[in-house]
């Protein structure tokens, strides 16, 4: 059983037709090739900037070495016009970079707190040893 369908497509319209399938194709075209995640880009290389910026290199950060990594592949994947993983891929080296610099922190303000706590435990012997000898 061959089915054949036919449109009827008067002749004086066949050019506006033609026109409107032109139009969804190139539409289409346009839609299938998305654009660089130029945004998503230069995030990741902003938070990788700071976490710079905070002197975590020096820590030896996994975190921002894999930021670098994610980084550098993401630019690969924008060449290979590779776009959704490009995206992908800038995100997670920004939120690693951004996790690279909250350890960082974390690290520093552990290292204040236990300062405070040594110069009080100090000031507490000393308050101590001042008040046995006046009594």
């Amino acid at each position: 059983m061959n089915v054949t369908l036919r449109l009827f497509i008067p002749s004086a319209h066949r050019p506006c037709a033609a026109a409107g399938v032109a139009l969804v194709l190139l539409l289409g075209a346009c839609a299938s090739t998305p654009q660089p995640p130029t945004a998503a880009l230069q995030a990741a290389q902003q938070a990788i900037d700071n976490a710079d910026r905070a002197r975590i290199a020096d820590q030896a950060s996994p975190e921002l070495h894999e930021a670098r990594e994610k980084l550098a592949a993401a630019h690969a994947a924008v060449e290979e016009s590779r776009m959704h993983s490009a995206e992908r891929l800038a995100q997670e080296a920004r939120v690693d970079a951004e996790l690279a610099s909250a350890t960082i922190d974390e690290a520093k303000s552990r290292a204040v707190n236990d300062e405070i706590i040594r110069s009080d435990a100090a000031l507490r012997q000393e308050m101590q040893r001042k008040a046995g000898v006046t009594q």
